[in-house]
């Protein structure tokens, strides 16, 4: 894959573009602020987009800005988002900027190497990934307790499972289960959350939002 990396810290960005090129991928721009980001993103047209979220020049959440912009701008290109802490606000925007190819993980996942590694294949190959502490901890906010009471306890893990990238079949050997039942607890998320069948919309990423919004 081609990949601009988009982080402020030199010694993360160093470790980042070390450990891409590592397994092959080439990294052909690797900047320390969003509009830097913006720009390298024009020039390469890369197939994926890793940015933190907190950037100069603003220092607040202009990375996440410039990943959202690049989301409608550049369809094709994936864009996931690293952050320090858990941003449930951030991550529900990040996903409504686009309903395939976006990620956002913690930065502490990025020290588990194939899992990260295996997370920019997702994202760059149209998949849809959510770090698993962001939706644990959104799931458990109160203002969500009746809708989680919708689900059964199969239905949360399917839909956590769900949150990270992962097919029916991946998520159907994480839990040991035939992967008719996956189908099953999915079909069951969508129902319990409304979400009937429509050409236009992106029903698993739909039902990871209905707990990230609010």
């Amino acid at each position: 894959m081609r990949i601009v990396i988009a982080e402020d810290s030199v010694l993360l960005r160093a470790g980042l573009e070390q450990l891409v090129a590592m397994v092959g991928h080439e990294v052909v721009a690797s900047v320390g602020d969003a509009p830097a980001l913006m720009a390298a993103v024009d020039a390469h047209r890369p197939d994926l987009v890793v940015t933190d979220v907190r950037m100069p020049p603003g220092h607040n959440d202009d990375g996440l800005r410039a990943a959202i912009a690049l989301a409608r701008a550049h369809p094709r290109t994936g864009i996931l988002v690293l952050s320090q802490y858990v941003l449930g606000a951030a991550a529900a925007e990040l996903l409504e900027s686009r309903a395939e190819g976006v990620g956002y993980l913690l930065k502490d996942r990025v020290g588990d190497v194939d899992e990260f590694l295996g997370t920019l294949e997702r994202v760059a190959a149209g998949g849809t990934v959510v770090d698993p502490e962001v939706v644990r901890r959104l799931l458990g906010r109160r203002r969500n307790r009746s809708v989680l009471e919708r689900l059964t306890p199969r239905e949360r893990e399917v839909l956590e499972l769900m949150a990270r990238g992962r097919t029916n079949a991946a998520a159907a050997e994480a839990l040991v289960v035939t992967e008719a039942a996956v189908a099953k607890h999915v079909s069951g998320i969508f129902t319990k959350l409304d979400l009937p069948v429509n050409p236009n919309d992106n029903r698993r990423v739909l039902a990871v939002l209905a707990y990230l919004a609010g």
